[in-house]
């Protein structure tokens, strides 16, 4: 039995490169990955809800002007969004200079780092927010997509009777010196697997509704958004108790 664990963890760990992270799909449909991320981030007041980061985060995505879209490439099915919201502290001020990095899926179903027909960083950037702790940007409506099932994860979420679909979502990151980094997710309410995702990353407070855009946004739908951020020494504190 121990030997057949480690034939499967094995072939789990020849599997990860710098695009594909056999180990994090493990630990996400498991729930092992959820929970730490609950344990680590808990929500004592009124903070943004943290999720689980995934296997598909890239780091450095191109520095994006305020409003720019993250869009390289384009699909026939696809619905534009024009996104924007406010980040604040607990207190409700305003914070200047934060940081938001984004990834998401394209309308295929498939993120960039594993899509060969999609430009390198598509529907991935970084945007700050001005002085009134505003943000805008551009991308597309995220679609529901099942995680790569073809080989150990895959193997684990047959035997346990599973799915393998996720709900659409957008990825962030909101970080700012001082604050505590926020690794979060956005979901389309109208999307299927709201209920059931198979990673059990889906909160309430992190669903958010995709509307008709008006006309001065230059895109099919639009999303408002705002993001709460802890202070670092509030967070150290309630970790020292």
């Amino acid at each position: 039995m121990f030997a057949v664990k480690f034939r499967f963890l094995g072939r789990a760990g020849a599997i990860c490169d710098d695009k594909r992270q056999e180990f994090i799909l493990l630990g996400d449909i498991l729930g092992i990955e959820v929970l730490c991320d609950m344990l680590t981030n808990p929500v004592t007041g009124t903070e943004s809800e943290s999720t689980v980061l995934g296997p598909f985060y890239r780091e450095n995505p191109p520095v994006l002007p305020h409003g720019a879209s993250t869009a390289q490439k384009h699909f026939d099915n696809e619905e534009t969004v024009f996104m924007e919201g406010y980040v604040k502290d607990t207190a409700g001020k305003p914070l200047a200079g934060v940081t938001l990095d984004i990834w998401e899926d394209a309308p295929n179903g498939l993120y960039e780092n594993h899509d060969h027909d999609q430009p390198d960083y598509n529907l991935r950037g970084r945007f700050e927010t001005d002085e009134n702790g505003y943000f805008a940007l551009r991308a597309v409506r995220p679609v529901p997509y099942p995680i790569p099932a073809d080989e150990t994860a895959g193997e684990l979420l047959r035997y346990m009777g599973h799915h393998p679909n996720r709900p659409g979502h957008l990825h962030f990151i909101v970080a700012r010196d001082g604050y505590r980094t926020l690794v979060s997710q956005i979901y389309d309410r109208s999307s299927k697997w709201l209920d059931n995702d198979s990673v059990f990353a889906v909160k309430d407070s992190l669903v958010g509704d995709f509307v008709p855009a008006k006309p001065e946004h230059g895109t099919d739908l639009y999303l408002r958004f705002d993001f709460t951020l802890k202070a670092e020494a509030a967070a150290a504190a309630l970790a020292a108790e």
